[in-house]
């Protein structure tokens, strides 16, 4: 089958690319290049489109010849978001919605890359679906207007399937999508101490980005039409222990470096599992010790 992807290029976005070359697909990248790297699809046999999201004329020339829209371009950096909020609101939401209009016109089903951020806070973890959204952040903000447009455009019989992310991590992580592993990582490779921020009792959900990509196609494939459902382990990991894990796997002898909290950093985040594996029948493959082992291999 023929599927767009956009942000194609980049972190979440190409690895949905090559699992779909692995079951016989087709994906059409479209991709503006802003932070995505045409490094990381050129060895692939794809079609490809230097294209924004916000270009509703050509966004249509393209996705009218597909079967499904995996949609995955977004401005993502949450630091950056304070100081950026109209760019981040052009391109999250009025992106995204130009990706839902074009959907209803010619019946497509969309799976798109909503975001554990729309929680903020939470009052209470693990986290449901049905968990009050409240976001924290600009950032966060943008993806909750998306599920506002995703469930206004769901009334109108289109299928849209919000994926709401947790912390994603894996190879190919860069820029704005450069979370706390690659950070920690990248520090450890220049056999400098991690840097946590805040008292490293944050806990998080780290989920590998193949698996996360499988989850796109499972929802795709499903007969499931719309509703958001959590994509992550369902298991906490707080900063500290992350540091300590990855410490101990590049067999530096390093204690973390503390410096003061982030703005707009969550302090819980951990995923309840239970619609997604009962709804979507996915489930995560890769635990955490593994997924990051492959880091130092």
């Amino acid at each position: 089958m023929k599927f767009i992807v956009t942000g194609g290029a980049g972190f979440i976005g190409n690895n949905i690319v090559r699992q779909l070359l692995k079951q016989n697909h087709t994906p059409i990248v479209i991709d503006n290049l802003y932070r995505g790297k045409i490094e990381s699809i050129s060895s692939l046999d794809v079609e490809f489109h230097k294209v924004d999201i916000q270009d509703f004329d050509q966004l249509r020339n393209i996705l009218k010849n597909s079967e499904g829209i995996f949609h995955e371009a977004a401005l993502t950096d949450v630091q950056e978001s304070f100081t950026k909020q109209q760019e981040y609101n052009d391109v999250n939401v009025k992106g995204t919605e130009n990706i839902f209009k074009i959907a209803k016109e010619f019946d497509l089903k969309v799976v798109y890359a909503s975001s554990s951020s729309v929680y903020g806070n939470p009052k209470k973890i693990p986290i449901t679906e049905n968990s009050e959204r409240n976001p924290i952040n600009p950032y966060g903000k943008t993806k909750l207007d998306d599920e506002f447009l995703a469930e206004k455009y769901s009334k109108d019989n289109v299928s849209i399937i919000g994926l709401r992310y947790f912390n994603v991590y894996g190879e190919g992580q860069t820029g704005s999508y450069a979370g706390v592993i690659t950070k920690f990582l990248n520090r450890l490779k220049e056999k400098k101490s991690p840097i946590i921020f805040g008292t490293g009792t944050q806990i998080r959900d780290f989920i590998f980005v193949e698996d996360v990509a499988l989850a796109n196609i499972v929802a795709m494939q499903s007969n499931i039409k719309n509703g958001f459902f959590n994509i992550g382990t369902g298991i906490t990991t707080s900063i500290q222990q992350l540091a300590k894990i990855m410490i101990e796997i590049s067999g530096l002898k390093l204690e973390p470096q503390y410096e003061k909290a982030l703005n707009g950093d969550v302090q819980s985040s951990q995923a309840d599992m239970s619609l997604t594996e009962s709804i979507l029948k996915w489930k995560y493959s890769m635990e955490l010790k593994n997924g990051l082992a492959k880091f130092f291999i």
